[in-house]
């Protein structure tokens, strides 16, 4: 078959097997290789879907400009459509994200704009007001936001999580996801629930993060809000695409724990990953241990995103040590 376009090679990633790291706990644990999209993370799936509905409701025209504030991967995705379609991009980011995702927005032709990342987020100076405003500015300008466009959590009720029913014959038990947008996780866990709602919903987000406080208590409390390393996952906000009603517990990783396991899996596993897909697989397996899970388990955990994104961090001794991580 010959796609045409290599937006249309988005989806149907594989489920792989963990071996080592899952050494010693008696259920399946499987994870869902999202680095495979063509722009090697999960955002992909979410950027192709929410430019297909602008431009089914005239959003956006012909030659326009999508404006969004990213930590780089749905930048990424929404870079490879706009390439494909004609349109200009203009991109908001933190200075907490690593060089390579400005370098590989940029070297697909979008302009990105670096943000400081420890104001608040209603501050004119976040990356979420400076897209906003530049949105409002510039004509025949389309501003996705991720944070509040339910066709990001729609993309993965329609593409993530069948493709896991499937890819598992309905024998899942476990689906795991960090939390960031919360797209991914609401999505792909309302099609699962609809198939069984006996299937347990895992969130994992970081220390610093507001999430699990806001989970179990209902509370949004700027007191949890710390500075974290970990890129894509946890918020100092509650973003619209998050559905918490279809999550059972909420699992928070340190940033050590993090990004000791991804580089664990890049060596022990082969799957070269980002921080993100450390964080998830370490929360998963701690929640495995702790809840005692058996062979009669299946547990999917998502994978967002490739270590390419991360080659000056994460797999970088020297950072590592200044970090004191290893």
């Amino acid at each position: 078959m010959i796609h045409n376009s290599i937006i249309d090679a988005i989806g149907n990633t594989p489920l792989v097997r963990l071996n080592k790291l899952a050494e010693g706990l008696d259920l399946t644990v499987a994870v869902k290789v999202e680095y495979l999209n063509p722009g090697q993370s999960v955002k992909d799936r979410i950027a192709v879907k929410m430019i297909n509905d602008a431009e089914e409701k005239g959003l956006i025209k012909p030659g326009g400009t999508i404006i969004e504030g990213t930590s780089g991967n749905t930048g990424m995705g929404l870079a490879l459509v706009a390439a494909v379609r004609g349109y200009k991009c203009i991109f908001t980011t933190t200075d907490k994200q690593s060089k390579e995702k400005v370098d590989l927005l940029r070297a697909l032709g979008a302009e990105v704009q670096v943000c400081p990342t420890n104001v608040e987020p209603d501050d004119p100076r976040s990356y979420y007001s400076v897209a906003k405003r530049l949105s409002e500015e510039i004509p025949n300008s389309y501003y996705p936001n991720q944070y509040d466009n339910l066709s990001n959590t729609q993309a993965h009720y329609e593409t993530t999580g069948p493709e896991i029913w499937e890819q598992t014959e309905g024998k899942i038990t476990h689906y795991v996801a960090g939390m960031g947008t919360g797209g991914t996780i609401s999505g792909a866990a309302k099609y699962l629930k609809e198939k069984n709602p006996a299937i347990k919903i895992i969130g994992v987000d970081s220390v610093g993060s507001v999430y699990k406080h806001y989970f179990e208590t209902g509370e949004f409390d700027k007191d949890q809000i710390k500075p974290y390393v970990t890129e894509g996952i946890g918020e100092d906000i509650i973003p619209g695409t998050i559905d918490f009603s279809v999550i059972d517990d909420v699992v928070q990783v340190n940033d050590k724990n993090a990004l000791v396991t991804t580089r664990r899996l890049a060596r022990e596993e082969g799957l070269f990953i980002g921080g993100s897909c450390g964080a998830a697989v370490c929360g998963a397996l701690d929640y495995a241990r702790e809840h005692k899970l058996g062979k009669e388990d299946l547990m999917v955990v998502i994978l967002p995103d490739s270590g390419t994104r991360y080659i000056s961090k994460i797999y970088n001794d020297e950072w590592m040590k200044e970090k004191n991580f290893i």
